[in-house]
């Protein structure tokens, strides 16, 4: 049987994950308020943020800045898109590199 969670992110019940998405306080506060599908949208806003800002997830402080966003995502008022992103196909959108997080 699935288990079932009250999404904070979508703010109703869906399946929730299988399992905390890693370990500690803030894995397993994910575990017991996010579904599975909120998990999905974030692993697309995580995807976004690496590859505008050209984050090395080898570098603590890159980590560490994807821990405040998705703490933001889930239990803020939201993630904010990255500053100069816009939309592929939108007005206004440019190819090139993305500005890298300092």
């Amino acid at each position: 049987m699935t288990r079932m969670v009250n999404c904070v992110k979508l703010g109703r019940e869906l399946p929730g994950l299988e399992k905390p998405p890693f370990p500690g306080e803030l894995g397993e506060k994910i575990f017991n308020n996010v579904s599975q599908q909120a998990w999905d949208l974030w692993i697309q806003q995580q995807v976004l943020l690496i590859n505008h800002y050209g984050l090395v997830l080898a570098d603590p402080q890159a980590r560490e800045f994807l821990k405040e966003q998705m703490e933001e995502f889930f239990f803020g008022l939201g993630a904010m898109m990255p500053e100069g992103w816009t939309p592929e196909g939108q007005p206004g959108a440019k190819g090139g590199g993305p500005a890298r997080k300092k």
